[in-house]
């Protein structure tokens, strides 16, 4: 996970975290994709630090840990939110209401897809299939699959969900 670094800059990286995937995957030629995934898993992305580390646990060039995790789209290399909207829009989705779905969520919290609220709560990513084209339009929340949904109730679901409002400020518009 990461910390604040105490200057309230960039929070540093703790990678101690990574032993126990080294360890597992110690005697195991070609595991850098495992890795890779584990590491996402513990961090929800992979920071240089720890794409870094795993070139040099590895022995191999940091540019073929790059190219492989920048060649998966699984793989983020940005920070992304504790809490992950997926909105589908794919022809049936699209048609039945996403971009009404997106624009609540883009007035309400502030950002487009791709991005994530500055509290680091909710990542918005826009997909174009999820294979349930019977419940569009059709959402992902943290690996849930959300169907038939409208505006007012996908946000009251994010925010139940969160745990909290939105993240911009109603006095000011802001974030």
């Amino acid at each position: 996970m990461t910390a604040p670094n105490g200057d309230g800059g960039t929070p540093t990286v703790d990678l101690s975290l990574m032993e126990p995937v080294f360890e597992k995957y110690a005697a195991q030629p070609g595991a850098l994709i495992p890795i890779l995934q584990k590491a996402q898993d513990i961090y929800n992305y992979l920071p240089p630090e720890v794409l870094q580390l795993i070139a040099d646990r590895l022995g191999i060039a940091l540019s073929k840990v790059y190219g492989v995790a920048t060649f998966y789209a699984q793989f983020y290399l940005e920070r992304r939110g504790r809490h992950i909207l997926k909105l589908c829009d794919g022809t049936a989705c699209h048609v039945k209401g996403t971009p009404t779905l997106l624009a609540a969520v883009e007035e309400e919290y502030g950002i487009r897809p791709g991005e994530t609220t500055p509290d680091g709560e909710l990542t918005v990513e826009v997909v174009y299939c999820i294979g349930s084209c019977a419940l569009a339009p059709a959402t992902v929340l943290d690996g849930r699959v959300m169907g038939h949904m409208r505006p007012g109730q996908l946000l009251q679901r994010l925010k139940r969900h969160i745990g909290g409002a939105s993240s911009r400020s109603p006095e000011s518009g802001q974030t």
